[in-house]
Formats: structure tokens, C-alpha cells, sequence
């Protein structure tokens, strides 16, 4: 096999392990300094990251590029490796950043939902009061006795899937509803009619 470190083939994914070696190091180092080097970046930076609702997660958007091109450097060492047990030679790595970029996305948008799952939010919620929202039934039917889960968006625009219910008759899937009130665990919604249909769009946008 060629000398790995030195295949000009390969260093796209070597300089992406250099750089998440180096941005760990930062990480480190402006942790115990207490000077964060996000935070200079967004003082530089002519984009207002705060706003990008993409990365609206609950850790540092840091880890976020750090996941990225460690992803990146592996997937070009996985298929680089493939490449070359087969053809006893590297491809040249203009060939492979694409692919290698697909694969690296993948796994990253995947690593975050996971991380996003686990880790506790920077800020406690509150109890979020849903009654008079609009939602609309996700999974099921719904009838009394019976619930189906629904979907509802709160006054800050966070989406909420809770369990509804009607008093009576039947709440349909997909079908648009407004929750009235609280049973329980649940809450009891009454079903939106095809003539109040454009009333209630005019009120999810208002």
C-alpha cells in the first residue's frame, strides 16, 4: 500500500481529521479560558446565525461542523479503502468528495436528531396551555373512549404531538380540529367544518 499520510489523493480527508483535531483543541482551550470561539466567529461573521432555524438545536453549532467533517475525513477513508482493495490503487479524490460529502451529511443530520433527543433543553419549559390552538389529527381515528394523536403548534411556533379526543361522533385522520379543553391525559377536540375550513387557515397565519 502507499505511504497513507503522504497519498495526495487522500488529503482532502486527512486535512478534515487535521481540522477536527484542531477545532477539539480550540474547544478545549476556550473552555477552560472561558473564551469561546463561536461566539467570535458570530462577531465576525456577516450572517446573524441566530436566525438560521436549521440549526435550532439544543448544543453548540461547533459540534455541529465538528460531527461534519469527521464524518467527512472517515466516509473518504471507508470508500478510498474500498477503492483500493479492489483496483490496488487510490482514486483520485476528486471523485470521491461528493460521495464522501452525501455520507457525511447523512450521518451527521442523524448524530444531531440523536444528540437533540438526549440532551436536556438550555432553557425548562414551562406547561405550554393548547387549548383553543388548531392542530390536526396525525395518526388514527379518534373517538370517545378512543384518542389519536394530533399535532399542534404553540404561540412560539414549537410543534407539539398530543392525544385528543372528541366528545362525541369521530375526528378522522388528517382531519382539522381545535382543542377546547383538558381530560386527563388528554385533551377533547371538536372537529373544524369544511365551511370554517378558510377561517382557521386565516387564523394559523394570523
Amino acid at each position: 500500500m502507499p505511504a497513507f499520510f503522504t497519498d495526495y489523493n487522500l488529503m482532502p480527508f486527512h486535512l478534515s481529521l487535521i481540522a477536527v483535531i484542531f477545532l477539539g483543541m480550540v474547544e478545549i482551550l476556550g473552555y477552560f479560558f472561558k473564551v469561546r470561539p463561536t461566539q467570535f466567529f458570530q462577531k465576525i461573521s456577516p450572517f446573524d446565525l441566530h436566525n438560521l432555524d436549521l440549526l435550532n438545536v439544543k448544543f453548540s453549532k461547533t459540534l455541529i461542523v465538528f460531527f461534519l467533517l469527521m464524518n467527512f475525513s472517515f466516509a473518504g477513508y471507508v470508500l478510498q479503502l474500498l477503492v483500493y482493495s479492489q483496483e490496488m490503487k487510490f482514486w483520485p479524490a476528486y471523485y470521491l468528495i461528493i460521495p464522501a460529502l452525501i455520507i457525511a451529511i447523512f450521518f451527521t443530520v442523524f448524530m444531531i436528531h440523536c444528540l437533540d433527543q438526549v440532551i436536556p433543553p438550555k432553557y425548562k419549559k414551562h406547561h405550554v396551555n393548547l387549548i383553543g390552538r388548531l392542530a390536526t389529527i396525525s395518526s388514527g381515528n379518534a373517538r370517545p373512549g378512543f384518542s389519536a394523536q394530533a399535532r399542534v403548534r404553540d404561540e412560539y411556533g414549537q410543534l407539539h404531538y398530543v392525544q385528543v379526543e372528541p366528545e362525541f361522533g369521530e375526528l378522522e385522520f388528517q382531519s382539522q380540529i381545535i382543542l377546547i379543553r383538558t381530560r386527563k391525559s388528554h385533551y377533547v377536540a371538536k372537529k373544524i367544518s369544511k365551511s370554517n375550513r378558510l377561517f382557521s387557515l386565516d387564523l394559523e397565519h394570523s
